[in-house]
């Protein structure tokens, strides 16, 4: 019983390094490796762009990002996506190549999360048939846990780049509204002058 208690234990801790999750910056082009040691296991991917190095940028066009298999096969690409999520069943132990590429004459802010499901207590050590259904039944909460996690981990991402578009936003409407103002302020007093010149100008003909 302890034994096994103990074999559990570290599936699950084996478990738990099988993630990444990395906030970076990227100018061209960053490539991340994640090795997938058994076939049939699960990769969740998800990714989010958080914020431009300028604040007057607002990028709507998105990074691309390909997942390439251990040969170098193209397992999936993204094209000019703000945020996305996917998961795919690993064909081929190996490691997975996961490449961004930013069109953007911007340095942008990228929040990625990688997310590799494989519990190895479960086919190489749950041989007693009395701990098989708790053992599934385990297995089958820990991935609901990991998608839970996996999942608020992507909507942080999001809440976070929604403040920053948000409070770019704010200053872009004040500055635009201290730039009308100032306009305004402006144009009246280049009204008063003009008008009082031409006063100036009909009273002297007036005179003469």
């Amino acid at each position: 019983m302890n034994l096994k208690a103990t074999i559990l234990l570290l599936g699950l801790v084996w478990s738990f390094q099988a993630a990444l999750g990395i906030r970076f910056v990227i100018d061209r082009e960053e490539c991340f490796s994640h090795k997938a040691e058994y076939e049939g296991d699960t990769l969740h991917v998800s990714f989010v762009v958080i914020k431009s190095d300028s604040q007057w940028h607002f990028n709507e066009d998105g990074v691309d990002l390909v997942i390439h298999g251990p040969t170098g096969e193209q397992i999936h690409d993204f094209r000019e996506q703000i945020s996305a999520k996917h998961d795919f069943v690993v064909q081929k132990k190996g490691v997975y190549r996961f490449c961004f590429t930013n069109k953007s004459p911007y340095h942008e802010t990228i929040d990625f999360d990688v997310q590799l499901g494989h519990f190895a207590y479960y086919d190489q050590h749950a041989k007693d048939e009395h701990f098989t259904p708790l053992m599934e039944q385990i297995s089958k909460l820990e991935e609901a846990l990991y998608n839970i996690q996996f999942e608020q981990h992507w909507l942080e991402a999001q809440t976070d780049r929604q403040a920053i578009v948000n409070e770019n936003m704010s200053k872009r409407a004040v500055h635009k509204a201290l730039f009308e103002s100032f306009a305004l302020i402006g144009a009246s007093v280049l009204q008063v002058y003009l008008l009082r010149r031409l006063f100036e100008r009909k009273l002297g003909m007036s005179r003469v």
